[in-house]
């Protein structure tokens, strides 16, 4: 008997697993900003977003069963992400422009300097 003999129906029905897993997780990336983790939509598209990639490189691009790639993949990130943080660590302590922006200002001077805002007149005649 051949031992390199591949099932191809099972293999389609993995791939086909993987793909209506990406489908939903495309599905959750549009609902998500309206149901839960509102507050920080950033980190949870980041989070849908890495969980599919990752999904497409193990899957489609068969990297499961390469070790040493993944390896130097997940070093490379982690360079990237180390150099990132410092390089955002150093621009956000030397910022120069904390009067004139609206995410650095306090939220006393920020209440004093926002413009009154009035009723619209639809509302104001009820």
């Amino acid at each position: 008997m051949d031992t390199n003999t591949i099932d191809y129906k099972k293999e389609r029905a993995g791939y086909y697993k993987i793909l209506v897993g990406l489908l939903l997780l495309t599905a959750v990336t549009f609902i998500q900003p309206h149901l839960f983790m509102t507050h920080s939509t950033f980190l949870a598209q980041m989070l849908i977003a890495v969980v599919k990639a990752w999904l497409i490189l193990m899957f489609y691009m068969h990297l499961k069963g390469e070790k040493l790639i993944i390896w130097m993949t997940g070093f490379s990130l982690f360079i990237v992400f180390t150099f990132f943080a410092i390089v955002i660590g150093v621009d956000v302590q030397k910022f120069q422009f904390q009067d004139e922006s609206y995410i650095t200002k306090s939220s006393t001077k920020a209440h004093t300097t926002d413009a009154v805002h009035s009723e619209p007149a639809s509302h104001s005649a009820h």
